[in-house]
């Protein structure tokens, strides 16, 4: 009998699939397994296991936990996926590889300003609102452009857009607005879906799926 997947195994197969469905080489996507709330001793075996690219939703939590983990394991990147605060710009611009949550002008200022102080320039995704919900954070549509700019005018090197669908929609037609934008502004990356959706959008282009609850096992409430 074949031993039976692990959760890893198990993703990287379904994205694999997801991608060649959709004409594209599996090493297009990259999977981004969120670790968030999850001590050192559940990210290990994932380690063991050959993944490479972790993201954290608080700054201090990130502080608190990869130290070590990184030292111990070099090649290990950090990408920060949750929403970010001005006054924590410098801490992020140390500790992160890349940011998913750039999502408005004064982020965009203290980002660049972090960036500088620090000598090196982290890679960012402009987090896009996509379905206009008035609690959750990223960036109007309308105003995409504008934060483009300004982010580039602060040296900050924005290599996509992100965005996290309403809760109860089907999240199709929301991976394919944001593919069209960036498209529409000349970016390639496109971190999109989660645990109940990144095959939908690895399908529609993904270049980052963010993948917690499926690897980790589920938390509650919290959706990742």
């Amino acid at each position: 009998m074949d031993q039976p997947a692990s959760p890893l195994e198990d993703i990287r197969a379904r994205i694999a699939h997801a991608a060649r469905l959709a004409g594209r080489e599996p090493e297009q996507v990259e999977l981004v397994a969120v670790s968030k709330t999850h001590p050192p001793e559940r990210i290990a075996p994932l380690i063991a296991q050959g993944q490479r690219v972790f993201g954290e939703n608080r700054v201090q939590e990130a502080q608190a936990k990869w130290p070590a983990l990184r030292e111990a394991h070099p090649d290990v990147k950090l990408h920060l996926v949750g929403q970010l605060q001005s006054n924590k710009a410098e801490d992020a611009a140390a500790l992160f590889d890349c940011i998913h949550s750039l999502d408005r002008p004064s982020l965009a200022a203290a980002l660049g300003k972090a960036m500088e102080k620090a000598g090196r320039r982290v890679p960012c995704f402009v987090q896009v609102n996509i379905g206009a919900e008035e609690q959750k954070g990223g960036c109007a549509l309308a105003e995409v452009p504008a934060l483009l700019a300004l982010a580039r005018e602060a040296g900050i090197p924005v290599i996509g857009l992100m965005c996290v669908p309403p809760a109860a929609a089907e999240p199709a037609p929301f991976f394919a607005l944001l593919a069209k934008i960036a498209a529409d502004n000349g970016l390639a990356g496109l971190s999109m879906g989660m645990s109940d959706d990144f095959e939908t959008a690895v399908m529609l282009g993904a270049t980052h799926v963010r993948v917690g609850s499926a690897l980790f096992g589920a938390r509650g409430a919290n959706r990742a």
